[in-house]
This record gives C-alpha cells, structure tokens and sequence, in this order.
C-alpha cells in the first residue's frame, strides 16, 4: 500500500533535482568554494533499480561539477542536465523526446526554480524540508529531508504498487 495519493502505475518517469532532494541543503564547501555533496547510498540503490526495471531517470540541477556527472552515470543514468537555468524548458524537452505524457512524470524537488517543472507533471514530490511554496502544490511530501532518502521513498513506493520491489531475482544486488 502507498502513503501517496496519486495512481503510482501510470509513473513510468521520475526526474530528481539534486541539492535539497538528492543531497541536503546544507553542504561543506571545498578549498576551491565549490559545495562537496553528500549522497544517499539507498537512494543510489533504488535509483539503479528502477533504471534496470525499465524506468526513465532524469536530473535536472542548477548545480555543475564532474563529481555530479560521474555519480549519476554510474547508476546508469543518462539524462544528466546541470548548470540547468530555467528547468522547466529542460524538463519539457525531455518529456517531449522520451514521448511521456504528464501523468506519467514524477518531479521531486525542494526550491523555487523547481516550481515551475512540478506543475508541468502529474506526481509533484517535495522532502519534509521542502520550501513551503512547493509543500503547497505538491502531491505528495516525503517524510524525509532532501538528502536522507527522498529518491528510495518514492521509488519503492512506485515499484511496490508495480510489484517490483523486492519481487525479481536481481532485486538483491547491484
């Protein structure tokens, strides 16, 4: 059963901002002034899982750096868009080329700039810390902070309801 109120088995897409929902939103800063993000290994988990399940991950992030890029690629990730301005005409493109409808799109996101991305989709997702300008629109507020399993949250969700989360013979592996 779900603690989201949206019908989980139309969700074929789900794009992640990354600082406030991937990563929390309070970061160390290097010696060069650049943020060093913290990851959530169980949202790396689930994220791979979905991707190996058929499911399309995207990232939109103003945030840049190689580091980013890596992390996400490694889980199989493709659709990596950083140093994103205006993240709703990125989000529209991709929806656009992957041939998804609305209602097939969850965005997760924390801040202003990701206003505008989550009216555009069906499942509109925040953390608990979340701004409370998207805590009023969202359809759904994880009981985590950004950072502490935002991704895993949604996902198994998503994959239970599809049945499959720890229901196939990879769902015990990397």
């Amino acid at each position: 059963m779900s603690r989201i109120d949206y019908d989980l088995s139309k969700i074929k897409a789900v794009v992640f901002d990354i600082d406030g929902v991937l990563s929390p939103t309070t970061v160390p800063m290097s010696e060069d002034g650049n943020p060093a993000r913290m990851v959530n290994v169980r949202d790396g988990y689930a994220m791979q899982f979905a991707i190996k399940h058929g499911f399309k991950i995207a990232i939109i992030s103003g945030g840049t750096g190689d580091s980013l890029l890596k992390r996400y690629n490694k889980l199989g990730i493709n659709d990596v868009y950083l140093g994103a301005g205006r993240k709703i005409d990125i989000l529209s493109s991709w929806m656009e080329d992957n041939s998804l409808n609305p209602d097939e799109v969850a965005y997760v996101g924390d801040d202003i700039p990701d206003y505008e991305p989550m009216l555009a989709v069906g499942l509109k997702v925040t953390p608990r810390d979340g701004a409370w300008q998207l805590k009023e629109i969202a359809t759904y507020i994880s009981p985590v902070d950004g950072g502490h399993g935002v991704a895993r949250d949604l996902l198994e969700q998503i994959l239970t309801v599809k049945g499959l989360w720890m229901k196939t013979d990879n769902a015990f592996g990397w």
